[in-house]
């Protein structure tokens, strides 16, 4: 299974794969499944704004398109423009659809402590949950 270090170095190089010629943010996203396997995504953006896919949310997609079928437990997002790059609030909020019970671990790049982790309760504490 990949290291947390690991799991940022993929999302770091699928960044460089970012389309983003508006924002000039590129931004890149990796995820971990319970079965070990791991798939990137990046963001595209779309001059119609609305129409950008987040990287997180295409790595997730991704995974889907793929098959995978077990418990997401996390996923690593990296930008070369912002340290602590958190994801927004229709990722997090997908993050929580397919965490399935497992309060997923958020791993992100910091200057100071080189790696710092959060847990998907923590930076979306009250998500839309269907009763």
């Amino acid at each position: 299974m990949k290291t947390n270090v690991e799991l940022i170095e993929e999302a770091k190089k699928t960044a460089q794969n970012a389309y983003c010629p508006y924002s000039k943010f590129p931004v890149g996203a990796c995820v971990l499944y319970e079965s070990g396997n791991i798939y990137t995504g990046c963001n595209i953006e779309n001059s119609s704004y609305g129409l950008s896919l987040c990287a997180e949310r295409n790595a997730i997609s991704t995974a889907i398109a793929a098959g995978e079928k077990s418990k997401l437990l996390k996923i690593a997002i990296y930008s070369p423009k912002s340290k602590k790059c958190f994801p927004c609030g229709a990722c997090r909020q997908w993050l929580q659809e397919f965490e399935k019970g497992q309060n997923i671990q958020i791993i992100l790049e910091d200057n100071i402590e080189g790696i710092c982790l959060f847990n998907i309760n923590e930076i979306l504490p009250y998500s839309f949950e269907l009763i």
